[in-house]
């Protein structure tokens, strides 16, 4: 039998094999699931900001934190943990991990404990290290889009994001989606 960090090790390297492979879009129900943050600079806020939307159990681990993750604490909308990662500190029972601290060498530890206990992570300091991408995203009631350009072109993915999400927001977006929703109803 392997142990956990041989087996960690084997599933990296089947990964690496197959990065060069499109991703799959996935819409995931999120609600209600644990979600923990290490890191709560600029890339850790937005990313914090676009999930709340989607009403996890949200946990951000930093000694300290911007303004807004700061204020969405206060306001109840996620736990601040005034805390760095620590090895071996991550609830085994997260449904989803990001790692974006300002360390690559810590956001690595933090995906590989992640790895040994089977909890998809996100490291944004090397998008080789991650088991999905963070898309940009257009939201309007029930419509939900998301824009990924396989992690490698990030201002290619913003430029398309903008451009739905003013489509969406802006320019004539009605009820369609509650409309085919109800017509699939009848």
């Amino acid at each position: 039998m392997l142990s956990p960090a041989v087996r960690a090790d084997r599933m990296e390297e089947k990964r690496t094999e197959k990065r060069m492979a499109k991703r799959f879009p996935i819409f995931l129900d999120i609600a209600d699931r644990e979600i923990h943050v290490y890191g709560a600079g600029r890339i850790a806020s937005r990313r914090v900001e676009t999930l709340t939307a989607f009403s996890p159990r949200l946990t951000v681990h930093a000694p300290r934190a911007s303004a807004p993750i700061q204020k969405a604490a206060l306001d109840g909308t996620l736990c601040w943990k005034k805390e760095p990662y620590r090895q071996g500190s991550i609830p085994a029972d997260a449904f989803m991990v990001l790692a974006a601290t300002d360390d690559p060498g810590v956001n690595g530890r933090i995906c590989r404990e992640c790895r040994e206990k089977g909890i998809l992570v996100n490291v944004c300091s090397d998008q080789e290290q991650c088991d999905f991408h963070f898309p940009g995203i257009a939201l309007r009631g029930e419509l939900v889009i998301g824009v990924n350009a396989g992690g490698r072109d990030h201002r290619l993915a913003k430029k398309w994001t903008d451009k739905i999400r003013k489509e969406v927001e802006e320019d004539g977006y009605d009820d369609q989606a509650e409309k085919a929703s109800d017509y699939g109803k009848a």
